[in-house]
C-alpha cells in the first residue's frame, strides 16, 4: 500500500491497537512516541517488531511541521490525552494538564498538519458528551479543539466513543470498568426491545474494537468519512 500514516498518542491504550492495525491492512505508520517517555526504549522495540516507523519527534511547531512535510502522512491521528495520574507525575518542564495536552498538543499538531499535510485527513479522539455546554476543563477543551478543527477546512472526522476499556488495558481503572458494565447491561436489555442502534452507539469497547471502527469508517467513500461519530 502507498498509504501512510502518522499516530501521536501511539503509546496509549487506543494508540497501540491502532497502530497495530494499520500495519496489519498495510498502511505505512509512523508511531509518534513522547521522547520524554521513561519507557522509551521498550515502546521503541514493541512498535518496530510491529512494523511500525518509530518517530520522536519533539513536541515543536517547525519539529513537528518539518517531520510531517517529510512522510507527508494521508492519515494524522489524534488521539493525545492525560490524566490527573500523569499531570500529578509529570517531570518538569514536561506539558501536563487537559489544557496543555489535550489542547495544546493536539492544536499545534493540526497546524502543523496544515502547514506541512494539508491533503491529510485528521483524525480526532474525542469523547462522549463533549458539546457546548459541557461542563469540567476535560469536556471544555475537548469541545474547543473540535470546533477549531471543524474551523480549519481540513478533511476530518471527530470520533466521540463512550467508555474504551477491557481487560487487556494497562491501567486497572475499576471504577471506570463497573460503570461500563453496569451502562452495557442496561443497554442490552434495551436492545431486546428495538433499541440496538442506541446500544451500538453507546456501548462499551475494547481499545481493538474502536481501532476496528475507526479505520472501516475511512475506508468508506470519501463523502461518509468525514463529520462526527
Amino acid at each position: 500500500s502507498s498509504r501512510r500514516a502518522f499516530v501521536a498518542g501511539a503509546s496509549g491504550y487506543t494508540g497501540r491497537a491502532l497502530t497495530a492495525q494499520l500495519v496489519a491492512r498495510g498502511v505505512a505508520t509512523h508511531a509518534h512516541l513522547r521522547p520524554g517517555s521513561a519507557s522509551l526504549d521498550a515502546l521503541q522495540q514493541a512498535f518496530a517488531a510491529a512494523g511500525a516507523v518509530v518517530d520522536t519527534t519533539a513536541w515543536s511547531p517547525d519539529a513537528m511541521t518539518e517531520t510531517l512535510r517529510r512522510i507527508r502522512p494521508d492519515y494524522v491521528f489524534a488521539l493525545l490525552g492525560t490524566t490527573r495520574r500523569r499531570m500529578r507525575d509529570a517531570r518538569p518542564g514536561e506539558p501536563s494538564g487537559y489544557e496543555a495536552v489535550d489542547y495544546g498538543l493536539t492544536s499545534l499538531l493540526l497546524s502543523a498538519t496544515l502547514a506541512a499535510a494539508p491533503h491529510a485527513h485528521f483524525v480526532y479522539l474525542s469523547a462522549m458528551g463533549v458539546g457546548p455546554r459541557a461542563r469540567g476543563d476535560y469536556m471544555r477543551v475537548r469541545w474547543r479543539m473540535e470546533e477549531e478543527l471543524r474551523s480549519s477546512g481540513i478533511r476530518h472526522t471527530i470520533i466521540r466513543p463512550a467508555f474504551v476499556t477491557g481487560p487487556d488495558r494497562d491501567e486497572s481503572r475499576p471504577l471506570e470498568r463497573v460503570a461500563a458494565t453496569v451502562i452495557d447491561a442496561g443497554l442490552a436489555v434495551a436492545a431486546l426491545f428495538g433499541a440496538r442502534r442506541l446500544r451500538q452507539r453507546f456501548r462499551s469497547r475494547t481499545a481493538d474494537e474502536l481501532a476496528g471502527e475507526i479505520l472501516d469508517r475511512l475506508d468508506r467513500p470519501p463523502a461518509a468519512a468525514h463529520g462526527d461519530d
